[in-house]
């Protein structure tokens, strides 16, 4: 079984621009960061584009990165960041509840194709996922941003608790609350749907590895 370098071991190599070890560095944090920062902005390539911004940032100053925090909750914190500040800008444009409006009409307009499933079980599965992006998106955003660390990430209550920088009961309320929410607008569809949700395919993570490298190495 192959033994993937630590995040310790790879830190360091990325500090002096080490492409081997920036490249690990994100395609092992590039799902959880998009999913965070999709479930806060509602938008597949704003998402995108924050989590390259995310890298960039993140590159740039890590010779602040001091370790008194997990690499994992230090570029977490800067996706947020990165992501509040979007919000932030977008909120003389639109409400959060018309970025959703505006993300279902737009997914559902969306095709897929598969060749692991039949196409009747590939719309269903789609249309699943739809329906739990929708009621994720209508979450609070306090809620959000803990519900998709917790059940989409799997985070622990801590590893939460520190990403977010509040306490570990106020994120308990807040996912026991965000489940409730969910519950009454999807019951079971919550369950089938969950793996599958914010889909962060290959392709993706291959373009935010290629446009990053571009940028750090050309600098």
């Amino acid at each position: 079984m192959t033994i993937l370098p630590s995040d310790e071991s790879l830190v360091p190599l990325a500090r002096n621009a080490d492409p081997a070890a920036c490249e690990a560095l994100m395609r092992r944090h590039n799902r959880r960061l998009f999913r965070l920062v999709r479930a806060l902005l509602g938008d597949d390539a704003e998402a995108e584009d924050a989590v390259q911004e995310t890298y960039i940032r993140a590159f740039a100053n890590l010779k602040s990165f001091a370790g008194r925090s997990s690499f994992t909750t230090w570029l977490t914190t800067i996706a947020l960041n990165e992501a509040r500040g979007r919000l932030r800008q977008r909120r003389n444009l639109a409400s959060l509840a018309d970025v959703a409006e505006t993300e279902l009409s737009q997914a559902l307009g969306q095709s897929s194709a598969s060749d692991t499933v039949g196409p009747e079980e590939l719309a269903a599965r789609a249309e699943m996922r739809l329906l739990l992006e929708h009621a994720i998106d209508q979450l609070p955003p306090n809620f959000r941003s803990v519900f998709v660390l917790r059940a989409v990430e799997q985070l622990s209550v801590r590893e939460t608790a520190e990403a977010l920088d509040i306490p570990e009961e106020t994120i308990k309320t807040r996912f026991r609350r965000a489940r409730l929410h969910l519950r009454r607008s999807l019951g079971e569809v919550m369950r089938d749907a969950m793996p599958d949700v914010f889909t962060f395919d290959g392709e993706r993570c291959n373009r935010i590895v290629a446009a990053v490298l571009a940028r750090i190495i050309s600098v």
